[in-house]
């Protein structure tokens, strides 16, 4: 049975040289695709996807606690762990798996960042170059833990959502009424509780997780420091898709016309009527642009260190670029082809939404490994009893929700 139980020794100090993997990760989760997926599903279905994002939240922790004790207990990566278990094809098979995600999420990263420069006149070829260019410099000259504040300075502007859905002041009752009333026979709402679900358990958050609290070399005294930074992290990244959601829910939602947001600026607009065009559009600016950069930061490095996992090349941040050729290589490719796959032109909601069905209907893969290696760890981390059995069960119905929902939605579609 897992425990958030600290040490009553020096807990706020051990807290604070252990929390990072968790709180960054999580912000990574309210990536560009998540925002786009809330908003999507206030502006057409108003507060009745409002209870999935806060059952969301132990479901969240349970997945990541697993990879978090995973990495800290055998100082391996996912994709390690894998091959060390069940062989080199299944290693291929979850990187592989990992990999379609990783360039989902970070074409939808990209197209986020893409969106609000055109929301401020500025062409996506030069928002990618900058994009681009910052990103690589910032891995190339940087360590893990530089590269860790960076990205929590980045995913702290997500927070801005939170004050706009206070400002937007809500009506509770609606609020309240509509929570509950949830239209299960609607292919159109099954296919974003699908995007929902997509949205909150990725596969690249599971790799990324595993390695990051490895290359911070987390030990196992440190587990449950570890694990409130996990938990913390799980409420904030799911606070931010309520209050998308609300604003969204308490303007477009409002009328009940079901109407899909087309662009990026549709849902900057959905927060004007309460702060104003300018604020409006700057505030989702600055919550868009840090969801995007922390959460490209993280999928392009999860995707070099997984490959590096199954194909034996360094791997980290503590490497040099000249150490490390291959794994610094395949970290610019991938923003580089995102980059300029993002600038040929796309709908970039469309895709938002797209990625985090993808998302849902790759958890078997993912989760099933993440369950199967955690019930191998050696005593007493191992995965058993009767906590064995709760995760295994919230892991088979988010999998099972997330795959018939997500079916069903592209069957309507």
């Amino acid at each position: 049975m897992t425990t958030l139980a600290l040490p009553a020794r020096s807990r706020w100090t051990q807290f604070l040289a252990v929390a990072g993997p968790g709180i960054v990760v999580m912000f990574a989760d309210t990536d560009a695709g998540s925002i786009v997926t809330a908003a999507q599903s206030g502006a057409q279905w108003g507060y009745r996807l409002l209870l999935i994002q806060l059952v969301l939240v132990p479901v969240l922790f349970l997945v990541q606690e697993l990879s978090v004790r995973l990495g800290v207990v055998t100082s391996k990566g996912h994709g390690d762990l894998i091959k060390q278990h069940f062989g080199t094809g299944w290693a291929w098979l979850s990187v592989g798996t990992l990999l379609i995600a990783c360039v989902g999420a970070l074409l939808s990263e990209l197209g986020g960042l893409a969106g609000v420069g055109l929301m401020y006149g500025i062409p996506t070829w030069l928002t990618m170059s900058v994009v681009v260019l910052a990103l690589s410099a910032m891995a190339y000259t940087g360590s893990y833990r530089s590269v860790e504040r960076i990205a929590i300075g980045l995913g702290a502007f997500e927070l801005i959502f939170v004050w706009v859905a206070w400002h937007a002041h809500p009506d509770s009752e609606a609020m309240a009424a509509m929570a509950f009333k949830l239209p299960l026979s609607d292919n159109n709402y099954l296919f974003l509780i699908a995007a929902n679900i997509g949205a909150v358990i990725m596969p690249w958050m599971v790799f990324y997780q595993q390695s990051a609290v490895v290359e911070k070399r987390i030990g196992v005294d440190d587990l449950p420091a570890a694990r409130w930074d996990t938990a913390l992290g799980a409420v904030i990244t799911q606070v931010i898709m309520a209050a998308v959601l609300i604003v969204t829910a308490a303007t477009l939602g409002k009328a009940g016309s079901q109407a899909p947001l087309d662009t990026v600026q549709q849902i900057a607009n959905a927060i004007t009527p309460y702060l104003g065009e300018r604020a409006g559009r700057l505030l989702f600016g600055m919550g868009m642009v840090g969801a995007s950069l922390v959460a490209a930061i993280v999928v392009t490095l999860t995707a070099a260190r997984a490959l590096g996992e199954v194909m034996g090349y360094h791997h980290s941040l503590e490497y040099k670029p000249r150490e490390a050729p291959w794994f610094y290589a395949v970290y610019t490719i991938a923003l580089i082809v995102a980059a300029a796959t993002v600038a040929s032109g796309a709908n970039l909601v469309t895709l938002g939404v797209g990625v985090q069905v993808m998302n849902a209907l790759l958890l078997p893969v993912v989760l099933g490994f993440l369950f199967l290696l955690a019930r191998r760890l050696p005593e007493p981390y191992r995965l058993k009893g009767a906590y064995s059995w709760l995760v295994g069960i919230v892991i088979a119905a988010t999998v099972l929700l997330g795959v018939y929902a997500g079916i069903a939605g592209l069957v309507a579609a």
